[in-house]
């Protein structure tokens, strides 16, 4: 989809490499790709405030040139028109996730008709990663570094060791 705008929207809180794996295969896909931190009801308020998660995400996308960082809260359908963006970029790890993830892309689709939702099957070492995972073992003082991009890692060390134990 050339000459068009893509969302990929999450919590990342925080980022990880299977959500860079996702943002990192979608770039070429699209002229500009928006990575936009959404708020979740359904989440804690986390680990890291919207600031820091943009300013990690920005650090992780650096070498990806048509990556924009934004934040949005609110109906992810509104901010996909107000981007006029023609896609959504949901990335999905195993079929639990494809059921919630296609409720939404349903919702979104009715609520704004002009955006597609296109699903990227995770990459095979990211399949059991999660921000939730990350953020437990880093918290027990677990090694990281094959779970978040390089250039946050101290980032996130610094925050959750030791908030485990």
């Amino acid at each position: 989809m050339k000459n068009s705008i893509a969302i990929c929207p999450g919590s990342f809180d925080p980022i990880t490499m299977g959500h860079l794996d996702i943002i990192s295969r979608s770039s070429p896909m699209f002229d500009k790709v928006i990575v936009v931190v959404m708020s979740n009801v359904h989440k804690n308020s986390g680990s890291f405030n919207v600031e820091e998660r943009i300013e990690m995400i920005k650090k992780s996308v650096a070498h990806l040139p048509n990556i924009e960082v934004d934040y949005f809260d609110g109906l992810l359908a509104d901010y996909a028109a107000k981007k006029n963006a023609k896609a959504i970029v949901k990335g999905l790890r195993a079929m639990s996730d494809f059921e919630y993830e296609f409720q939404m892309a349903l919702t979104n689709k009715k609520l704004n008709p002009n955006v597609e939702t296109i699903f990227l099957t995770t990459s095979a070492e990211n399949m059991y990663l999660s921000s939730s995972m990350v953020k437990q073992v880093a918290s027990m003082g677990g090694d990281i570094s094959d779970f978040v991009p390089a250039a946050i890692h101290s980032d996130i060390i610094n925050r959750l060791k030791g908030k485990g134990r």
